[in-house]
């Protein structure tokens, strides 16, 4: 048997998974090798966790998320008001599939966007597209869609993704075309995909700062109907 013309074959396949791993499996000694039923299992699987991991890669350098954040790393505990029950429950990801929002605020350096990339990189691992934007960029992307004419093209593929991250929320003056858009993004998500929002503002101070009554009963109504709050505690952990 050829071994190598079966490995080439698997690559002008695009099946690079199943090629390194039948690689490593000729370089085992006969007596070692799999049977068949067992080989075709062993290829089959390292496969699948191939394509498992360049999609999670692919979502990753998509969602351009702030900090390289994993769940694991999150301090959890009464004095930080997150407790290990809250974050296991928002490590499922069942509240992107309910459409669930996770609201966090907290004083500056308290942790409120590592939380937030860590749950984005949570969401990448189980297959849920993420995308990632300080409110300062957001802002910027709203006036260059418009300026360039691709202004629903990116509400669409904001619409498309399962999972939006808004960070530093209230940090500047906000116009009423970003109240607009703001709305425009939340009526397309209701239901079907998730927002986290960080801010040092406190969630009942979100309305005083979107200012114009109509948009901001609109906009407050539907983030925080079904939505989970954190409010972060405890000293800069910058300072750490």
């Amino acid at each position: 048997m050829n071994t190598q013309n079966t490995q080439d074959q698997f690559l002008a396949l695009r099946l690079h998974g199943m090629a390194r791993r039948y690689e490593a499996i000729c370089q085992m000694a006969v007596h070692q090798q799999p049977e068949a039923h067992a080989l075709a299992a062993m290829l089959t699987e390292a496969e699948a966790d191939y394509r498992i991991h360049q999609r999670t890669q692919l979502y990753l350098r998509m969602a351009k998320l702030r900090y390289t954040a994993h769940p694991e790393q999150v301090h959890c505990g009464q004095d930080r008001g997150l407790s290990k029950e809250q974050l296991l429950q928002l490590c499922d990801g069942s509240f992107i599939a309910k459409g669930e929002h996770v609201l966090i605020s907290g004083a500056t350096g308290c942790g409120k966007s590592f939380l937030a990339c860590a749950l984005g990189r949570m969401a990448c691992n189980i297959g849920q597209r993420t995308l990632y934007f300080s409110m300062n960029r957001f802002i910027e992307q709203i006036a260059a869609a418009r300026l360039d004419g691709s202004y629903i093209k990116w509400l669409n593929q904001i619409a498309k993704t399962q999972l939006l991250i808004l960070d530093d929320f209230g940090l500047q003056p906000i116009s009423h075309d970003v109240r607009i858009t703001l709305l425009q993004i939340l009526e397309d998500r209701y239901g079907s995909g998730a927002v986290i929002i960080t801010s040092q503002l406190p969630v009942n101070k979100w309305y005083e700062y979107l200012g114009e009554p109509t948009s901001a009963d609109a906009i407050c109504d539907r983030l925080t109907a079904h939505a989970h709050r954190i409010e972060l505690k405890g000293a800069s952990r910058r300072k750490q």
